[in-house]
Protein backbone atom coordinates (compact mmCIF):
# COMPACT_ATOMS: atom_id res chain seq x y z
CA UNK A 1 0.00 0.00 0.00
CA UNK A 2 1.37 3.39 -0.94
CA UNK A 3 2.26 5.67 1.97
CA UNK A 4 0.39 8.97 2.19
CA UNK A 5 3.47 10.75 3.54
CA UNK A 6 4.78 13.36 1.18
CA UNK A 7 8.36 13.54 -0.02
CA UNK A 8 10.56 15.83 -2.05
CA UNK A 9 13.24 15.76 -4.71
CA UNK A 10 14.04 16.66 -8.29
CA UNK A 11 12.73 13.91 -10.54
CA UNK A 12 13.58 13.40 -14.19
CA UNK A 13 11.23 11.09 -16.10
CA UNK A 14 12.60 9.76 -19.37
CA UNK A 15 9.91 8.68 -21.82
CA UNK A 16 10.62 6.53 -24.86
CA UNK A 17 8.85 5.41 -28.02
CA UNK A 18 6.15 3.04 -26.84
CA UNK A 19 2.40 3.42 -27.13
CA UNK A 20 2.39 3.05 -23.34
CA UNK A 21 3.73 6.60 -23.12
CA UNK A 22 0.11 7.70 -23.59
CA UNK A 23 -0.47 6.74 -19.94
CA UNK A 24 2.32 9.00 -18.65
CA UNK A 25 -0.03 11.81 -17.48
CA UNK A 26 -1.80 9.27 -15.25
CA UNK A 27 1.47 8.42 -13.49
CA UNK A 28 2.45 12.05 -13.03
CA UNK A 29 -1.01 12.85 -11.66
CA UNK A 30 -0.81 9.97 -9.17
CA UNK A 31 2.68 11.01 -8.12
CA UNK A 32 1.53 14.57 -7.45
CA UNK A 33 -0.67 13.30 -4.60
CA UNK A 34 2.42 12.67 -2.43
CA UNK A 35 5.41 14.14 -4.25
CA UNK A 36 6.14 17.79 -3.53
CA UNK A 37 9.26 18.10 -5.63
CA UNK A 38 9.80 19.08 -9.25
CA UNK A 39 9.07 16.83 -12.24
CA UNK A 40 10.89 17.21 -15.55
CA UNK A 41 10.01 14.95 -18.47
CA UNK A 42 12.65 14.23 -21.12
CA UNK A 43 11.01 12.78 -24.22
CA UNK A 44 12.68 10.99 -27.10
CA UNK A 45 11.61 11.95 -30.60
CA UNK A 46 9.43 8.86 -30.97
CA UNK A 47 7.82 9.40 -27.58
CA UNK A 48 6.83 12.91 -28.67
CA UNK A 49 5.17 11.41 -31.76
CA UNK A 50 2.98 9.18 -29.59
CA UNK A 51 2.22 11.91 -27.03
CA UNK A 52 2.50 15.65 -27.75
CA UNK A 53 4.97 17.37 -25.41
CA UNK A 54 2.55 20.24 -24.78
CA UNK A 55 0.09 17.70 -23.34
CA UNK A 56 2.76 16.37 -20.97
CA UNK A 57 3.49 19.97 -20.02
CA UNK A 58 0.03 20.24 -18.48
CA UNK A 59 1.16 17.78 -15.79
CA UNK A 60 4.94 18.21 -15.50
CA UNK A 61 6.88 21.27 -14.37
CA UNK A 62 9.06 21.09 -17.46
CA UNK A 63 9.25 19.11 -20.69
CA UNK A 64 12.47 18.69 -22.68
CA UNK A 65 12.69 17.21 -26.18
CA UNK A 66 16.07 18.48 -27.35
CA UNK A 67 14.40 20.57 -30.02
CA UNK A 68 15.06 23.21 -31.19
CA UNK A 69 18.85 23.28 -30.97
CA UNK A 70 18.65 26.77 -29.47
CA UNK A 71 17.54 25.17 -26.19
CA UNK A 72 20.69 23.05 -25.83
CA UNK A 73 22.75 25.52 -23.75
CA UNK A 74 20.08 25.45 -21.01
CA UNK A 75 18.89 21.86 -21.42
CA UNK A 76 21.55 19.34 -22.34
CA UNK A 77 22.69 15.99 -21.00
CA UNK A 78 25.11 17.55 -18.52
CA UNK A 79 22.67 20.05 -17.06
CA UNK A 80 19.81 17.55 -16.90
CA UNK A 81 21.97 14.97 -15.11
CA UNK A 82 23.27 17.56 -12.65
CA UNK A 83 19.94 19.24 -11.92
CA UNK A 84 18.06 16.10 -10.86
CA UNK A 85 18.28 13.65 -7.96
CA UNK A 86 16.86 10.63 -9.77
CA UNK A 87 15.86 9.45 -13.24
CA UNK A 88 12.95 7.13 -13.96
CA UNK A 89 12.56 5.72 -17.48
CA UNK A 90 8.88 5.05 -18.17
CA UNK A 91 8.14 3.40 -20.48
CA UNK A 92 11.52 1.75 -21.05
CA UNK A 93 11.62 0.02 -24.44
CA UNK A 94 13.85 -2.91 -25.37
CA UNK A 95 15.86 -0.49 -27.50
CA UNK A 96 16.47 1.82 -24.54
CA UNK A 97 17.61 -1.09 -22.36
CA UNK A 98 20.00 -2.22 -25.10
CA UNK A 99 21.45 1.23 -25.71
CA UNK A 100 22.05 1.88 -22.01
CA UNK A 101 23.54 -1.57 -21.38
CA UNK A 102 25.98 -0.94 -24.24
CA UNK A 103 26.89 2.55 -23.01
CA UNK A 104 25.46 4.15 -26.12
CA UNK A 105 24.40 7.77 -26.49
CA UNK A 106 22.28 8.12 -29.65
CA UNK A 107 19.85 10.66 -28.18
CA UNK A 108 19.57 13.14 -25.33
CA UNK A 109 17.89 10.68 -22.95
CA UNK A 110 20.57 8.02 -23.40
CA UNK A 111 23.31 10.62 -23.08
CA UNK A 112 21.73 12.03 -19.91
CA UNK A 113 21.53 8.55 -18.39
CA UNK A 114 25.20 8.01 -19.26
CA UNK A 115 26.10 11.31 -17.57
CA UNK A 116 23.99 10.71 -14.46
CA UNK A 117 25.55 9.87 -11.09
CA UNK A 118 22.18 9.54 -9.35
CA UNK A 119 19.84 6.50 -9.26
CA UNK A 120 18.30 5.48 -12.59
CA UNK A 121 15.25 3.20 -12.62
CA UNK A 122 13.85 1.44 -15.69
CA UNK A 123 10.23 0.29 -15.98
CA UNK A 124 10.30 -2.00 -19.05
CA UNK A 125 7.24 -2.10 -21.32
CA UNK A 126 7.26 -4.48 -24.29
CA UNK A 127 5.64 -7.67 -25.53
CA UNK A 128 6.14 -10.93 -23.67
CA UNK A 129 8.09 -12.46 -26.55
CA UNK A 130 10.44 -9.49 -26.56
CA UNK A 131 10.93 -9.55 -22.77
CA UNK A 132 11.75 -13.26 -22.80
CA UNK A 133 14.41 -12.99 -25.50
CA UNK A 134 17.89 -13.93 -24.21
CA UNK A 135 19.31 -10.69 -25.63
CA UNK A 136 16.87 -8.58 -23.61
CA UNK A 137 17.54 -10.58 -20.45
CA UNK A 138 21.30 -10.18 -20.98
CA UNK A 139 20.79 -6.43 -21.20
CA UNK A 140 18.75 -6.44 -17.99
CA UNK A 141 21.47 -8.43 -16.22
CA UNK A 142 24.14 -6.05 -17.50
CA UNK A 143 22.19 -2.99 -16.39
CA UNK A 144 21.77 -4.36 -12.88
CA UNK A 145 25.44 -5.28 -12.77
CA UNK A 146 26.25 -1.68 -13.72
CA UNK A 147 24.18 -0.36 -10.81
CA UNK A 148 20.94 0.51 -12.58
CA UNK A 149 17.55 -0.51 -11.22
CA UNK A 150 15.33 -2.54 -13.56
CA UNK A 151 11.85 -3.29 -12.19
CA UNK A 152 10.57 -6.72 -13.25
CA UNK A 153 7.15 -6.21 -14.85
CA UNK A 154 4.13 -8.14 -13.61
CA UNK A 155 2.34 -10.22 -16.23
CA UNK A 156 -1.32 -10.10 -17.15
CA UNK A 157 -3.77 -9.48 -20.00
CA UNK A 158 -2.98 -6.26 -21.85
CA UNK A 159 -4.43 -4.79 -25.01
CA UNK A 160 -1.73 -4.84 -27.65
CA UNK A 161 -2.32 -1.92 -30.00
CA UNK A 162 -0.12 -3.49 -32.68
CA UNK A 163 -2.11 -6.75 -32.69
CA UNK A 164 -5.50 -5.25 -31.92
CA UNK A 165 -6.29 -7.78 -29.20
CA UNK A 166 -5.58 -8.71 -25.59
CA UNK A 167 -2.46 -10.78 -24.97
CA UNK A 168 -0.69 -12.12 -21.89
CA UNK A 169 2.31 -9.86 -21.56
CA UNK A 170 4.35 -7.70 -19.18
CA UNK A 171 2.23 -4.93 -17.68
CA UNK A 172 3.09 -1.28 -17.21
CA UNK A 173 3.64 -0.74 -13.48
CA UNK A 174 0.59 0.10 -11.38
CA UNK A 175 0.83 3.72 -10.18
CA UNK A 176 1.30 2.70 -6.49
CA UNK A 177 4.38 0.64 -7.42
CA UNK A 178 5.73 3.51 -9.49
CA UNK A 179 5.29 5.92 -6.58
CA UNK A 180 6.85 3.51 -4.07
CA UNK A 181 9.93 3.03 -6.24
CA UNK A 182 10.41 6.78 -6.62
CA UNK A 183 10.01 7.25 -2.87
CA UNK A 184 12.36 4.39 -2.02
CA UNK A 185 15.19 5.39 -4.33
CA UNK A 186 14.99 9.19 -4.20
CA UNK A 187 18.28 10.21 -2.54
CA UNK A 188 17.99 11.93 0.82
CA UNK A 189 14.23 12.18 0.53
CA UNK A 190 12.62 13.43 3.70
CA UNK A 191 9.14 12.06 4.20
CA UNK A 192 6.76 14.66 5.56
CA UNK A 193 3.36 13.82 6.98
CA UNK A 194 0.46 15.79 5.47
CA UNK A 195 -0.26 16.95 9.01
CA UNK A 196 3.29 18.08 9.74
CA UNK A 197 3.75 21.82 10.32
CA UNK A 198 5.40 23.79 7.57
CA UNK A 199 9.06 24.64 8.08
Amino acid sequence: MTSKETFHGRLLIGSTGSAAVATLPMYIGALRSVFQGTITVLMTHTASVFLPPHTVGLFADRVVTGEPAATWPAANHATLAAEHDMTVVLPATAHTLHVTAAGGAPNMLATTILAATHPVVFFPVMTGDMWNKPAVQRNVTQLRSDGYHVVDPAWGPRYDVTLGRFVESPQPPPPPLFIDMVRQLMPQNEAVSPLSPAR
